[in-house]
């Protein structure tokens, strides 16, 4: 029953398996769409191995692998599984997930060999080879906000269509801070020290792959010479400036750091001679006056 506020599971569904009732609710939205439900733990030695086989044959055509994989697990074991499924089957994966306290999460396209795999850059847990069972209290889920994990959910299957259909900008990785509604996005390269052997393996086949590929010459544009036209007027374009009237009006160039440009400079001006007026106690109308009779 905690789960329900997930807005994705129904009070009468309460007692199914989770990939059950996501069966069932996903057929009445839309039953033209097939499903294969395994209600397993994919971490266990069999099970690794039939999950490892359904990704590499299980594709619309039988035998042919899929097209994508879409890690939405709540534990950094099975990510850790996944992980090594598609590193050793060469196949792209998204992986996604929610904080424990429910107001932040990510998404990450993972490409084996060409981007950081999940672990490139383990989380603490998995880094310092803490069993996740010991930081979960007796009867204490974690927080859980439906609407943070719509956000993430909205985020993850936008970045499925632009990667299957081939449109926009496939993000690498991208954050969601609920607290201060911000986006972080960013790519990772992968680890050459990647505690995963065959991370390392694609990472190498990669660089070979690079290598074959035949380098594109950048391509210089060259300006047009501005050339006017000749006219029955003799009207000709020249600049009202003067080159002299020109750096007259420049001032010096700061040293900026590479890349960056002054839209304008500020010429140095000489202080001009004259001298001040001492102020007086007249007014205005006494000082009229005084001009009238001059």
């Amino acid at each position: 029953m905690a789960n329900m506020n997930r807005l994705f599971f129904q009070p009468h569904q309460a007692g199914l398996s989770k990939v059950e009732a996501a069966e069932h609710t996903l057929r009445n939205i839309n039953p033209d769409v097939q499903f294969e439900v395994h209600n397993y733990n994919i971490t266990t030695l069999d099970n690794f191995q039939h999950f490892m086989d359904r990704i590499s044959k299980g594709g619309l055509k039988e035998g042919t692998p899929v097209d994508l994989v879409l890690s939405c697990v709540d534990n950094f074991e099975a990510r850790m599984a996944i992980n090594t499924a598609c590193n050793e089957l060469v196949q792209i994966w998204m992986e996604s997930g929610v904080s424990e306290n429910a107001v932040s999460g990510h998404i990450q396209l993972i490409k084996p060999g060409e981007t950081a795999c999940f672990a490139c850059a383990p989380p603490l847990v998995v880094a310092a080879n803490i069993d996740e069972k010991t930081l979960k209290r007796e009867g204490v889920c974690a927080a859980s906000l439906p609407t943070t994990m719509g956000v993430v959910a909205g985020m993850l299957v936008q970045n499925v269509l632009k990667y299957l259909l081939n449109f926009g900008t496939v993000s690498f990785y991208l954050g969601y801070n609920a607290m201060q509604d911000f986006f972080p996005t960013m790519a990772m390269k992968p680890n050459p020290q990647c505690g995963d052997k065959y991370c390392r393996k694609q990472q190498e086949e990669f660089k070979l792959k690079e290598a074959a590929r035949p380098k594109q010459e950048p391509i210089v544009v060259k300006e047009e010479e501005i050339v006017h036209e000749d006219n029955d007027w003799g009207i000709e374009l020249v600049s009202e400036v003067s080159e002299e009237e020109l750096k007259a009006a420049s001032g010096p160039v700061p040293e900026l750091p590479e890349g960056i440009k002054v839209a304008y400079t500020v010429p140095i001006t000489e202080p001009t001679s004259g001298f001040i007026v001492e102020d007086s106690e007249q007014s205005l109308d006494e000082l009229m006056a005084q001009m009238k009779n001059l």
